[in-house]
């Protein structure tokens, strides 16, 4: 296995441990990559990538954490994570969050950061409106497709 390969694994397997993640998988350079964590039988596997792109056949149950209000509203309503990932609703400890509620968003604006693998990703909004809930804590594990704001 190359060097490349292994440490990508390596970064992978790490990813899932320090987030508690479940599963998480990756694909590049024609090559895929699935880590599952240990509460579901743990195996790595590097295959080919498939033809088709994968789509997943549901999407995420939103994981709502502390004081945040449980999503209520229909999923079109949503901002969702893209990816798997950490999850930054500011660009650092010391600024203001991208995004508040009560705040208008159009779209193509960036509403916060997902991290995986050592870069952050901006996360911009594809619809218009209010944000009316903020879903997740800064700094928590995503899932992908998983709900992070509700826009009215």
């Amino acid at each position: 296995m190359e060097n490349e390969q292994k440490q990508s694994i390596e970064e992978l397997a790490k990813l899932l441990h320090d987030n508690k993640l479940s599963e998480i998988e990756y694909e590049a350079n024609g090559v895929y990559l699935r880590v599952v964590g240990p509460k579901a039988a743990t195996e790595i596997v590097a295959a080919p990538a498939p033809a088709v792109p994968m789509v997943p056949s549901t999407p995420a149950v939103p994981a709502v954490t502390g004081n945040a209000p449980l999503p209520d509203k229909k999923p079109e309503n949503h901002i969702v994570s893209p990816m798997v990932g950490v999850v930054y609703l500011s660009k650092d400890p010391h600024s203001p969050a991208f995004v508040k509620v009560g705040d208008k968003v159009s779209v193509g604006q960036t509403v916060c950061l997902v991290e995986a693998m050592k870069t952050f990703n901006p996360i911009k909004s594809d619809k218009a409106g209010t944000i009316s809930a903020v879903l997740v804590e800064s700094g928590s594990p995503v899932e992908y497709n998983q709900p992070l704001f509700n826009v009215e």
